[in-house]
């Protein structure tokens, strides 16, 4: 049976709420799904698991939040080269930005995006939930 990890940062809860749909479409998939903040997890865990999942809400200029999951995924950047991984956050501004540049800097570091990220305006409907749990299931 296949780990994950879903590793995110919520100030509102909308990213949360994300992160427990992808953690949903994991299980749902057969996997074992193991829902962790940013704080939580570092380098010396990402090799206990098969994928993870990040999410991280657009923060300020179109950014990761800067003081817990930016320092954290910066940490672990040159530890993804090869990893399955998947990207999803939530946004109240701007077009979206944040989730490319995110992107780029996942596949300059040699990770596996396994599917296509997600993002919600604001609280995620159930478009972002189902679309949540099927990037779970790709993971898994």
């Amino acid at each position: 049976m296949a780990k994950v990890a879903v590793v995110y940062w919520s100030g509102t809860g909308n990213t949360q709420a994300m992160a427990e749909a992808v953690a949903g479409g994991i299980r749902d998939a057969g996997a074992e799904a193991e829902l962790l903040t940013a704080s939580d997890f570092s380098t010396a865990k990402l090799a206990a698991y098969d994928a993870v999942a990040f999410g991280c809400p657009a923060m300020g200029a179109e950014v990761l939040e800067e003081s817990e999951f930016d320092p954290m995924f910066t940490d672990l950047e040159a530890s993804l080269s090869g990893k399955k991984i998947a990207l999803f956050g939530s946004y109240g501004w701007g077009d979206g930005q944040w989730m490319r540049d995110w992107e780029e800097r996942c596949r300059n570091a040699g990770a596996v995006l396994a599917t296509e990220s997600v993002t919600a305006n604001n609280e995620p409907d159930d478009d972002a939930v189902n679309a949540c749990k099927a990037l779970g299931a790709a993971l898994a």
